[in-house]
């Protein structure tokens, strides 16, 4: 079967710099795969080549089995692939409806009927269990509800692909049990990958886990193999086992 997203060879380079070096990676259809590594591991420039951010300096990336190596932000995200942020992206002085509205507008067009956008936004909101906040200026929700909005406008764009960059950064620890519960809850047949620093919320979320360490793919398995591999815990985990 052809995966839903898929990196050949793929790397960058910023002078002598390498930030990603031959890059093999696959997210199959409907996955639910992490990806993990320490702190300048080069994770988010991974993403902003998957999303066409940055160009790769060599490689390939297939989106569905299509070539998409030069196709740019917005084509890919039309084509299915959408992502958030570590730094959420919103209106902060607009409401969660008028947010997710304007997503839905990008995807729809610009000349669909208001009445349908906004029914569409509210459908999505529900789906997020925002519905009670729709009329909410987006500063004024906690940060944790802030995050859940950037996923509903992600998913305004009816994605195949769904990457999600640090979903719970800044979100307290107490709040961070919304975002799992939405992510948990997403339509089965979409591919999503979390890249992440909280180990609880990756191990509770992925059923693979693909570990990445300066710029390369050190290793790739379910989280009972990661859990165990001794390299993983060197360089990220510690020596605590995860259950």
């Amino acid at each position: 079967m052809t995966a839903a997203l898929e990196a050949i060879g793929l790397s960058k380079q910023f002078g002598a710099i390498g930030v990603a070096n031959d890059i093999h990676f696959s997210l199959e259809r409907g996955a639910r795969q992490a990806l993990i590594g320490p702190n300048g591991a080069g994770k988010t420039t991974f993403v902003n080549l998957l999303t066409g951010l940055i160009v790769p300096s060599a490689g390939r990336i297939l989106l569905n089995g299509d070539d998409i190596t030069r196709t740019g932000q917005a084509a890919r995200a039309r084509r299915g692939l959408a992502r958030t942020f570590q730094i959420n992206n919103l209106f902060p002085a607009l409401s969660v409806l008028e947010n997710v509205r304007l997503a839905v507008a990008e995807h729809r067009g610009l000349f669909t009927a208001r009445r349908a956008l906004i029914e569409e936004a509210h459908a999505t909101l529900s789906r997020l269990g925002l519905h009670d906040d729709a009329s909410t200026v987006v500063r004024q929700l906690p940060y944790g509800k802030q995050r859940l909005v950037e996923i509903a406008i992600a998913l305004a764009a009816e994605p195949s692909v769904l990457l999600l960059d640090e979903p719970a950064a800044g979100v307290p620890g107490g709040e961070s049990g919304i975002i799992f519960d939405v992510i948990e809850q997403l339509a089965a047949g979409m591919a999503v990958l979390m890249i992440e620093h909280d180990m609880d919320l990756v191990f509770r979320f992925a059923r693979r886990i693909t570990v990445l360490v300066r710029g390369s793919i050190l290793v790739e398995g379910t989280p009972a193999e990661i859990a165990a591999d001794s390299r993983v815990r060197e360089v990220y985990l510690g020596t605590r086992a995860h259950d």
